[in-house]
């Protein structure tokens, strides 16, 4: 009896589970259809980002692109026209580390496929990966994230994790999500950086582990090189990881070094020359103390975010807040995302507010705005599609009461590839929910 009860609620967990991480991995909006006719915003104050704001402008796009920009000789013949008096118009904001769509919950280990076993993944590929249905997708858009970078992490024992995808944040499927992929290889650098306070031997052990995934990364690049370098090399047997790495040797496609302390930094730039890599340095916590190295190898930083802590504790307060204006002042071509784990995939949305802690501490507004948009576009190789308001590009764009870096704007309505977009999401839905909750109960007392 006791175990024919056991059993039952044994079924009836599991059950309530998979039911929970069904409803908690899959939302039920409906992608927008493409867009049907012109459309045309008018009355706001444009910011093009790659030029000066236009006040009570006018904006223009069909089939999904941006046709005319400027004032009243933007034409209004055949349009639907969005009375946008007194609102501001910004491209689409870009976050530019995340696993979104690759981890729902991180302590439902159902809802994660960030990373796979082994140290080298070269052939994982994120985009196929991707819950189109996720429902941090509408929470970070809701907030005037229209586009974000999906990449894979490294699993313990990992440091080739596979390759990234930069996702538009609608769409029935990966596929239409996907805007560009393979956008770079990740390395997750094995720093032997270690906080102040580690016991000597855990401190020791944790070293050669670290000493220990380079000498398999050095590994994975020398075969790779060998790999490529003709049929007669490569056996019988196709290696996947190896032919996955090829567009990523001899400065081809980018690959992102993700590393924050100094000495780290110096390294994978070593490691980066040595195998004549295009790198690109992801969090970069300490980036600001290489600034001149990062500028002579012409090296682009995404930083992971202004909402964290310094590495040191000798570190001054602002070492990570002004971080990014010192490597403005440097010349260092940077832009400005978050840490890009999975906790902080359900905290996206806050991405303009990464920014506006930078511009408190040094960083120009304006050049704030381009390093959560223009910047971040270069950096990816799609700035010829997003990252500003220009005649040519997609129109991914959003409408707000104010400035997006400022905590008390609010975005109104938002377009994907010139499709409207529901920015409802589940936040939204339970906070109108809760709100009436003591009303009614007062009322009916």
């Amino acid at each position: 009896m006791r175990t024919e009860a056991t059993a039952m609620m044994l079924r009836f967990f599991l059950a309530s589970v998979l039911l929970g991480t069904t409803a908690a991995s899959a939302h039920d909006m409906v992608p927008a259809a493409p867009q049907a006719g012109p459309v045309v915003i008018r009355g706001a104050t444009l910011h093009p980002v790659s030029g000066a704001a236009i006040a009570a402008g006018r904006v223009r796009f069909e089939q999904g692109k941006l046709v005319a920009i400027g004032g009243d000789e933007v034409s209004l013949e055949g349009a639907q026209v969005v009375d946008a008096t007194g609102k501001h118009l910004y491209p689409g904001l870009i976050a530019a580390n995340s696993v979104l769509g690759l981890v729902e919950i991180g302590a439902v280990r159902a809802t994660v496929d960030a990373a796979e076993v082994g140290p080298n993944a070269a052939n994982v590929r994120a985009e196929v990966a991707v819950n189109p249905d996720s429902e941090l997708i509408p929470v970070t858009r809701s907030n005037g994230v229209l586009l974000a970078l999906s990449a894979p992490q490294a699993s313990g024992s990992g440091v080739i994790a596979g390759t990234s995808a930069l996702l538009q944040l609608e769409g029935w499927t990966w596929e239409d999500m996907t805007l560009k992929a393979p956008v770079g290889l990740h390395v997750i650098w094995p720093s032997r950086f270690l906080p102040a306070g580690f016991p000597a031997a855990v401190a020791e052990g944790l070293r050669k582990a670290a000493t220990e995934k380079r000498d398999a990364l050095t590994r994975a690049f020398e075969q790779a090189q060998a790999y490529g370098a003709g049929p007669a090399s490569r056996g019988a047997t196709p290696d996947l990881r190896l032919a996955a790495m090829q567009p990523f040797l001899a400065a081809g496609k980018p690959v992102f070094f993700h590393v924050d302390d100094a000495q780290g930094i110096d390294d994978a730039l070593a490691f980066a020359a040595k195998f004549k890599l295009k790198a690109v340095l992801v969090g970069g916590a300490e980036a600001w103390r290489v600034s001149d190295r990062l500028h002579a190898q012409n090296v682009p930083v995404i930083l992971g975010g202004t909402h964290v802590l310094p590495l040191r504790r000798a570190d001054p307060v602002d070492a990570i807040y002004a971080n990014a204006a010192k490597l403005a002042a440097a010349g260092v071509r940077y832009a400005i995302a978050t840490p890009g784990d999975g906790f902080d995939t359900s905290n996206l949305r806050n991405l303009p507010y990464q920014a506006a802690s930078a511009v408190a501490y040094g960083l120009d507004k304006d050049e704030a705005l381009k390093a959560i948009t223009l910047y971040p576009a270069q950096i990816l190789g799609v700035d010829d599609r997003v990252g500003s308001l220009e005649v040519g590009k997609d129109a991914t764009l959003f409408l707000s009461d104010g400035d997006p870096m400022d905590a008390r704007s609010s975005v109104e309505r938002a377009w994907i590839g010139g499709r409207e977009i529901d920015l409802g999401n589940r936040q939204s839905r339970l906070y109108d929910k809760y709100r009436q909750k003591y009303p009614q109960t007062r009322d009916n007392r």
